[in-house]
């Protein structure tokens, strides 16, 4: 079976890389139908546990990669990371102001409160825009392996995939269970908590047909991305968890999500 992957194409080799990776993306959002009732305490929690997933993944599978990245660029390291970081929250800043006059309510009917639909719209994107650069890295380390731009090796590439699909389980589960929280079906809930892995092998196959011209990109990317997720973490996800009063459960479980994020990122390297 090994030596088979090994002689597929690296685009192939990509493609079923991230539907690993997008698997156990739906493996973590498939949580929410064992949850019981609508402990609301618990709910909280999820919410706040989200949050410290979310804070801990924009440093150490974006910005942090992003920056050893453009350290081998013409520019000072720092520059992508602050210019991408800054303009994913501007972006989302904009999408903020512009869903007030989306019709969400074709894809978000089932969640009354405005603010939380507000809050679902935010997080199902922002969350979605963060596996795009995490699928192109998976594309681009499989795509290096033929093009001979970086000194890949195949086990590093399959290493990487392996490594994003363990971080995706957490992150499945911290979109799904905010959804059911504000009111989502069970059903509803993991279907967007699995569509946010869904775009990995999409931006995979990308990057490893466009190898050469994706890597000088992607430092901006994941740094772009990385602000999106501060920007909905610090307006949505933090307040939303202590609307109900629950504000040391959530703080606590906020610190717990960050702590089983940054363990499985800096784990798996």
């Amino acid at each position: 079976m090994i030596e088979a992957f090994k002689e597929l194409s690296p685009v192939v080799q990509a493609l079923l890389g991230t539907l690993f990776t997008w698997g156990m993306t739906a493996l973590g959002a498939s949580l929410v139908f064992f949850v019981k009732g609508t402990n609301q305490k618990f709910l909280d929690s999820m919410l706040a546990f989200a949050g410290g997933v979310m804070i801990a993944a924009s440093f150490w599978s974006l910005l942090a990669p992003g920056i050893e990245m453009a350290e081998k660029g013409p520019l000072p390291s720092w520059i992508p990371a602050v210019v991408g970081f800054l303009l994913g929250g501007a972006l989302l800043l904009m999408i903020d102001k512009l869903l007030p006059v989306i019709d969400t309510d074709r894809y978000l009917h089932d969640i009354k409160d405005n603010r939380a639909k507000n809050r679902t719209a935010l997080l199902i994107f922002s969350m979605t825009l963060h596996n795009i650069p995490e699928g192109l890295a998976v594309g681009v380390a499989f795509g290096a392996l033929a093009s001979n731009v970086t000194e890949s090796t195949l086990a590093g590439a399959v290493a990487l995939a392996i490594g994003i699909g363990i971080q995706n389980f957490p992150e499945g589960t911290a979109v799904s269970m905010p959804l059911h929280r504000d009111g989502m079906s069970k059903k509803k809930s993991f279907i967007f908590g699995q569509f946010s892995g869904m775009v990995e092998p999409m931006a995979a196959v990308i990057g490893a047909v466009a190898v050469i011209f994706i890597q000088p990109i992607l430092p901006y990317a994941l740094s772009f991305a990385a602000g999106a997720m501060i920007f909905v973490v610090a307006k949505e996800i933090i307040p939303g968890s202590h609307e109900r009063g629950n504000v040391n459960l959530a703080s606590i479980s906020l610190m717990l999500g960050f702590a089983v994020m940054m363990t499985l990122d800096v784990a798996l390297g």
